[in-house]
């Protein structure tokens, strides 16, 4: 590459359009490049945009003395057109790699913490249960007036392991949002927010992915703004347009938020259900994350 296709490249990548130079100077008899590189005297070099990201300049160059003609920058246009949509086409299958992989590991966590969870709550209570009721027995074969004692012992453990199964069950899928539907849901997790939340839900009963999807949305969202957006209030909104599920949550906080690991994950999530999320935090104020899912596949 000679300096003058540098320097047409820096000019492509900073303005992001098709430029050109012609009349270069070619280097002189005495120059370490005449001897191994040819005397390029116009060139033109239009960028390649894949998925709204610059990734790169095709260039075409010539050593004659006249320029490049009139318009080629259009036809090297089209040639960097699917040269574009194979580099998207690859992203594409790289970033479904890439999702595909945390919903597996996403999904061995949650199966851990759920054993974890068992093993420590409710199995435990039943272990306890099932050995007080053996000692009940043998007091009842003994004649021993301990049983009574042993059998409201294991009724207390049932009950605890009962509770602690409940809770694990609405910690996957929460028995208001089963019951009521999202807005119910969206209410039971506005009542919890330590500020003012506006709530808009103005959707009946949903498709239950569809349903639990945005719950959860909503959910991560007010998360992250009791947590870090520092806000006064906050606003949640469900609607549906053209046949999808459109979520707002919006708050007035300082902004400046990322995409974590958590809305990254149910990003993931909304792209199996061919939906889409979205994230506004300028750094002057405010945040909105937005879902859109359609309703059927």
């Amino acid at each position: 590459m000679s300096p003058g296709d540098h320097r047409l490249t820096s000019m492509v990548r900073r303005t992001a359009r098709p430029a050109r130079i012609d009349d270069q100077a070619c280097a002189t008899a005495t120059s370490p490049l005449s001897a191994h590189e040819p005397c390029i005297r116009s060139a033109v070099g239009t960028p390649i945009v894949a998925e709204g990201r610059l990734w790169g300049v095709m260039i075409a160059a010539s050593p004659r003395p006249e320029p490049l003609p009139a318009g080629t920058e259009e036809r090297i246009g089209k040639f960097t057109e699917p040269v574009a949509t194979a580099i998207a086409n690859i992203q594409a299958r790289s970033d479904l790699a890439a999702s595909r992989a945390r919903i597996v590991a996403a999904a061995d966590d949650e199966r851990r913490r759920v054993v974890r969870d068992l093993h420590d709550g409710a199995q435990q209570g039943l272990v306890n249960t099932v050995i007080t009721l053996k000692l009940a027995r043998r007091a009842l074969e003994r004649g021993d007036g301990d049983a009574v004692e042993l059998v409201g012992e294991a009724l207390v453990h049932a009950e605890r392991a009962t509770r602690e199964l409940r809770e694990l069950a609405h910690g996957v899928l929460p028995s208001v949002l089963t019951h009521g539907g999202l807005h119910a849901g969206v209410e039971a997790l506005a009542g919890r927010m330590p500020l003012p939340v506006e709530v808009g839900v103005s959707v009946g009963r949903l498709p239950r992915p569809v349903e639990a999807s945005a719950y959860f949305v909503v959910a991560e969202a007010l998360t992250n703004v009791a947590k870090h957006a520092r806000a006064g209030r906050a606003e949640v909104t469900a609607r549906i347009e053209e046949g999808t599920l459109q979520v707002q949550v919006r708050d007035d906080g300082i902004g400046g938020a990322r995409r974590g690991s958590g809305l990254l994950g149910l990003a993931d999530r909304l792209a199996m259900l061919d939906g889409r999320l979205d994230v506004e935090s300028p750094a002057d104020g405010g945040t909105l994350v937005a879902a859109a899912i359609p309703l059927t596949g």
